[in-house]
C-alpha cells in the first residue's frame, strides 16, 4: 500500500490511459510481475496533510494489513514556517510504530534537496531538518528509508516536470527504481537509478534563465501560493484513485533515458543553471 499526496498518487507521470501513474504504480507493476498473487492499493492524494495522511490512509492501511507500506509524508507541512518540525516528527514517528506493531514492512521516503531551485531553496533547511528526523525514525522503529536527498539523479531537471514541483516520468522511474532495489526485486544495474543520463545537461544563457524563472513563478508558484493563502487543496474533493488492495497488470516503464516532453525542456533545463540565485508537495 502506498501512503502519501500528490508525488505517491503520481502527478506529472501520466500513464497510458491518461490517468497519473507514479513511482508507486511503477513499483507495483514492476513486483506484480514477480510477485504471485501480488495485490496494491494507493491511498495518496494531492494536497494531503499529514493529518489526512496519518488519519484515514493510515486507518485503511491497517485495516486492509498489507505486508508492504510506503510512506512520503510531510511534504505539505515542513513547507508552512509554523509548523513545528519536532512535533510534527513525533506525530509521524507513532504513525510509523503503529504500522510496525502492525507486522507490516514500512519503506519511508526522506524529502529531497531544494538547494538548486530559485525560490524553493528557502524550504531547504526545514526540509533538511525533517529529513534527518525521519532517518532517525527508521532507525528507531526498524523500518526501512529511501534517502532522495542523497540521490544526485534527482538533483537533475530532466527528472522534474515544468511546474518544478513534482517528478516527472523519469523522476518517478528513478524513485521507483531506486525503491526496488531497496527491497531485493531491482530493475536492472544500479545506474538506472544513480546515474540515468549520460550525456550532461545543456545550459542555457542566464537572460534565458531569469526569463523562465518569472514565467514559472507566474504559471505555477503563483497560484500555489494563492491556494495556500486561502487555505484550499488541489485535492479537495477527491478520492484515493486506489483504495482497496487488487491485482495489478505489468506495463513497460518508462525510462530515465527518454527525452522530456517538448513543452518542459527549457523550464526543466533552466533550473539546474540558477543556483547563482521543490514540492513543495502538492
Amino acid at each position: 500500500m502506498a501512503l502519501g499526496d500528490s508525488i505517491t498518487e503520481g502527478l506529472e507521470d501520466t500513464g497510458p490511459d491518461g490517468s497519473y501513474r507514479g513511482f508507486a504504480d511503477r513499483l507495483a507493476e514492476h513486483l506484480g510481475a514477480h510477485i504471485p498473487g501480488f495485490r496494491y492499493a494507493n491511498l495518496a492524494v494531492r494536497g494531503r496533510r499529514m493529518r489526512h495522511i496519518f488519519g484515514e490512509q493510515l486507518e485503511q492501511t491497517l485495516k486492509l494489513a498489507p505486508h508492504l507500506a510506503t510512506v512520503y509524508a510531510g511534504g505539505n507541512d515542513v513547507l508552512r514556517p509554523n509548523t513545528d518540525l519536532d512535533r510534527l516528527a513525533d506525530w509521524y514517528e507513532a504513525a510509523i510504530r503503529r504500522l510496525r506493531e502492525a507486522g507490516i514492512r514500512v519503506v519511508i521516503l526522506s524529502g529531497h534537496d531544494t538547494g538548486w531551485v530559485p525560490i524553493l531553496r528557502v524550504y531547504r533547511g526545514r526540509i533538511a531538518v525533517f529529513s534527518m528526523h525521519l532517518r532517525a525514525i527508521a532507525e528507531r522503529t526498524g523500518s526501512d528509508i529511501v534517502d532522495l536527498w542523497s540521490m544526485e539523479a534527482l538533483n537533475d531537471p530532466r527528472a522534474w516536470s515544468p511546474d518544478r514541483l513534482h517528478f516527472n516520468a523519469a523522476g518517478h522511474h528513478i524513485v521507483a527504481a531506486r525503491i526496488a532495489d531497496l527491497l531485493d526485486y531491482p530493475f536492472g544495474e544500479r545506474d538506472v537509478w544513480a546515474r540515468p543520463w549520460t550525456t550532461p545537461l545543456p545550459q542555457l544563457p542566464r537572460v534565458l534563465q531569469r526569463r523562465e524563472n518569472f514565467r514559472w513563478a507566474r504559471r505555477h508558484l503563483i497560484p500555489w501560493l494563492g491556494r495556500r493563502a486561502l487555505g484550499r487543496s488541489s485535492g479537495d474533493g477527491l478520492a484515493p484513485k486506489r483504495p482497496e488492495l487488487t491485482p495489478v497488470s505489468p506495463v513497460s516503464p518508462v525510462t530515465p533515458a527518454e527525452p522530456a516532453r517538448p513543452e518542459a525542456t527549457v523550464t526543466e533545463t533552466t533550473r539546474a543553471q540558477s543556483s547563482p540565485q521543490h514540492e513543495p508537495h502538492q
